[in-house]
């Protein structure tokens, strides 16, 4: 396998984070960004998008930080990660759909405008950011993980951009449950 990456890409964190979770060996490819790499036309034939991260496995290429997540867990049969039973895949594809939303407009974007000058509205976006964190926190205070007491891709998915939240000026303290479950996230 390879992983076309970029080390402040939060996206690109959970598929690497992912991939060490599990133990995977994969062949990293840093892009440098900021001069273009990734709008190469060699590089926009894996990811016409022209974003990272992207995953090379043989001849299958996902391009997608959610879909490596769930490629990744089902092509090793990781069903601890990635549960097959319809109560647990439904509230997984939920918390990737919110990775997806909330937090990509929330946290994700604060942190845009801080670390890559990304020009959002802050106050806009910290609001975002803290009305999804009292959702997840309020979650969390029923069980260690996001869908129960074991961790699973939808925990992955959410932790980069969270862990990253005080970079865009997204003070964590107010959520309690969040900062326990990072730190659980942490020591895996």
């Amino acid at each position: 396998m390879k992983l076309y990456h970029f080390p402040l890409s939060g996206h690109a964190h959970r598929a690497r984070l992912f991939l060490s979770l599990l133990n995977v060996k994969a062949e990293i490819i840093d892009l440098d960004l900021a001069n273009g790499e990734h709008k190469t036309p060699e590089f926009l034939k894996l990811n016409p998008f022209g974003q990272v991260p992207v995953l090379v496995d043989g001849d299958v290429i996902v391009n997608d930080s959610n879909a490596i997540l769930v490629y990744v867990a089902t092509k090793l049969g990781r069903k601890d990660w990635m549960p097959d039973d319809l109560a647990s895949v439904a509230k997984i594809q939920k918390w990737l759909s919110v990775a997806a939303g909330e937090i990509s407009y929330g946290p994700c974007a604060a942190r845009l405008i801080t670390v890559f000058g990304a020009d959002f509205r802050a106050d806009e976006v910290i609001a975002r950011a803290h009305r999804i964190l009292g959702l997840i926190n309020a979650e969390l205070e029923n069980h260690r993980f996001i869908i129960g007491n074991t961790p699973t891709v939808a925990d992955v998915t959410l932790y980069s951009y969270i862990a990253g939240a005080p970079e865009g000026n997204v003070d964590l303290a107010p959520y309690p449950e969040v900062r326990h479950w990072l730190a659980r996230i942490e020591a895996l």
